[in-house]
């Protein structure tokens, strides 16, 4: 019993820990493509690719790449270049959103292939590291190991998440989306603005996957692949969560982030594609409409 416990609290706690950590990763890159599902009826495939396009902006414009500046003000360049990115993605398909959503989903296809090869054109196939300027300290809490780097994430996910859903469910702004969100055209005869919303949206979800994207960068390396395979994993968080819900996608997030977790622990890291990939079938299939759905009962 004692080696049971000595287990928990030295394997399965840990695990656990750092899984919710790098679940609010998954979170908010989750969030940002409900963001723009709910409003515009569309999946953004092309959000991971954009999101490590501006990660790759801010390694080259703080390394001496492209720029020697400070961290704080590539970000914001690199934040900038997103937004203008996604602004740009509304534009052309937007169009096609009136035509078919599923026509949008798969022009967002080709805009992220775009952007990666713009990557590759620009930064190379070389992988590069960038730091995150994030207090180097660690501390032990009931058996957790907890660094700066942990409390660097949680902070930032509490303060955007926090920030974002007060902003749709206390601002004119916050209430034209959900009202977008649940009947387009109703909302439109009562003269709400839906390009504006939906601009909001893009804009929105695109500044979501550059804080991901810079956060979860420093735990691995940068690449041109390497966001966009970080999406996937936000992709299935949205999926367990639902596309309909905001708050969703936060639960989603962390339990994928402990599942993988666990997976790559007790299994193989080696079959954590197809795992996340089983993952997302189950979930369309027992919570179709996302683990926070009503359930409803079939009528005889």
């Amino acid at each position: 019993m004692s080696e049971f416990f000595d287990s928990l609290a030295y394997d399965l706690f840990p695990l656990v820990w750092s899984g919710v950590v790098t679940g609010c990763l998954y979170a908010l890159g989750a969030l940002g493509l409900v963001m723009i599902f709910k409003c515009s009826r569309v999946v953004n495939f092309s959000h991971g690719n954009v999101a490590g396009f501006a990660a790759f902006l801010v390694y080259g414009f703080s390394s001496g790449a492209i720029l020697s500046l400070s961290w704080g003000l590539a970000v914001a360049l690199a934040a900038v270049a997103a937004v203008a990115i996604a602004f740009l993605t509304y534009a052309i398909i937007s169009p096609l959103i009136e035509e078919s959503d599923l026509t949008a989903t798969i022009a967002t296809l080709g805009v992220g292939l775009i952007v990666q090869g713009a990557t590759l054109l620009v930064f190379g196939a070389d992988i590069v590291s960038l730091d995150l300027p994030v207090p180097r300290f660690s501390t032990s809490l009931l058996g957790l190991r907890i660094t700066g780097y942990d409390l660097t994430v949680l902070t930032v996910a509490v303060v955007t998440i926090g920030g974002l859903f007060f902003i749709v469910d206390h601002t004119k702004l916050g209430v034209a989306f959900r009202a977008i969100s649940t009947n387009p055209f109703a909302a439109e005869v009562c003269g709400l603005n839906l390009g504006r919303v939906q601009i909001f949206a893009w804009v929105v979800a695109a500044a979501l996957g550059v804080i991901g994207a810079l956060l979860i960068v420093p735990t691995t390396f940068l690449s041109a692949t390497t966001v966009a395979a970080f999406m996937l994993q936000a992709f299935a968080a949205a999926v367990v969560g639902g596309f309909a819900s905001l708050p969703g996608s936060l639960i989603g997030g962390i339990l994928i982030g402990i599942l993988m977790n666990l997976f790559t622990f007790y299994v193989s890291p080696e079959y954590s594609s197809t795992f996340l990939l089983v993952v997302i079938l189950v979930a369309l299939n027992v919570f179709p409409n996302g683990i926070l759905a009503p359930v409803r009962g079939s009528r005889v």
